[in-house]
């Protein structure tokens, strides 16, 4: 067991991977991850499966042999993100079982053009999750306005979510909001309370955003203070007398992730992140380079405060730089949802010009069956 990767799930902190390929369950490399680097979830989205199913040939004969039977490109995604997921969902399932369904989870996206669709939101993250048929698979759907209504119906319908594309405190106690209020109406209803969920704060991207318009000093600074913010809040609200009467009813905490880990400044250490966001049950998604960095030289940080720390006083300084993290906060957002949709445009795209190669190669097969039949 990797001592750099164990030091922080002792801390009770969880590694998952923020990755997911063909190749990466084929080759045995993800159950080694789970073996020897305490990696104990995974996490998908968009981009990753853009990338994944975009580089290479393992996805070809799949694509074809879907593309052959009549389905969409987004039919075949879906397909093909079931089959890898649900594989890397039994493969956790042993951690999922220790640890009572606290742990031992992956996550699957629903379209990003529902971000702004309620109701099909909620319609997909229930057909999704019952196609899996994993109950360890988290349906992932964005907290944006549109999308909080949607999230407290699933909830309410018994479907573990993954709150993605959070940015600020103001986003995660919304989707917090929407998480408590799903439960006290299952709890209404004389349902289980032990729906399961996790909030995904994004980092990284604020020191992205603000990196050409701060000065050097401040450089990598404003998304661990407002992660610290965020966990601040959730340990608030994990006090609170709401929260003590659901929790006495049964119910499970909605735990903070730390998304978008991955460090983008390359004058800055590779593993900042996952050093700076040590802080108990929470959990840290990693892309696959970060968590082989951290696995080599990363050097744990200091626990994170459950007071937020030195949080507010980081952020008056960047407000003397001129950040409004409020208006950048809906910005990121905005921004997440369109790169996103993007991918989603690019993944289709691939998945369809890798259909067209089974249908030209059908179309050669046949004229060459013909004209074998009726040689001149």
């Amino acid at each position: 067991m990797n001592p750099n990767t164990r030091k922080l799930h002792d801390l009770g902190q969880r590694l998952w991977l923020d990755n997911i390929t063909r190749d990466l369950l084929d080759s045995g490399t993800l159950a080694r991850y789970i073996a020897d680097l305490s990696v104990t979830g995974l996490t998908s989205n968009p981009t990753i499966f853009e990338r994944a199913i975009g580089s290479g040939a393992s996805y070809d004969v799949t694509v074809q042999t879907l593309a052959a039977r009549g389905l969409s490109e987004e039919g075949i995604f879906f397909e093909l993100a079931l089959q890898d997921l649900t594989r890397a969902a039994d493969l956790f399932r042993p951690v999922f079982d220790a640890s009572d369904g606290v742990d031992g989870w992956v996550s699957l996206e629903i379209s990003p053009l529902l971000a702004g669709d309620t109701v099909g939101a909620n319609r997909a993250a229930a057909q999704l999750h019952a196609r899996a048929a994993r109950p360890n698979l988290f349906i992932k759907s964005p907290g944006t306005p549109q999308g909080l209504p949607a999230i407290e119906q699933s909830i309410f319908d018994g479907v573990p979510i993954n709150v993605t594309l959070l940015f600020s405190r103001e986003h995660y106690l919304a989707a917090a909001e929407a998480y408590l209020r799903g439960i006290e109406r299952r709890i209404d209803a004389g349902r289980s309370p032990k729906v399961q969920s996790v909030a995904s704060l994004f980092v990284s991207r604020w020191d992205a955003a603000v990196k050409q318009e701060i000065s050097p000093q401040f450089h990598n600074r404003l998304g661990i203070a407002v992660a610290m913010r965020c966990y601040k809040a959730h340990r608030e609200l994990l006090a609170s007398e709401r929260w003590r009467r659901l929790a006495a009813a049964g119910a499970r905490p909605q735990r903070l992730l730390w998304a978008s880990t991955g460090t983008k400044d390359l004058a800055a250490r590779d593993t900042l992140y996952i050093e700076a966001l040590v802080a108990p049950d929470t959990i840290n998604t990693i892309p696959e380079p970060t968590l082989l960095a951290f696995a080599e030289h990363g050097q744990p940080g200091a626990v994170m405060p459950a007071d937020g720390g030195y949080a507010e006083a980081v952020l008056d300084e960047f407000r003397r730089e001129g950040v409004d993290e409020e208006a950048l906060a809906a910005r990121l957002q905005r921004e997440g949802v369109q790169a996103f949709a993007k991918s989603w445009s690019g993944l289709l795209a691939r998945i369809r010009q890798k259909s067209s190669l089974h249908t030209a190669e059908a179309a050669r097969d046949k004229a060459t069956d013909k004209a074998a039949e009726h040689p001149q």
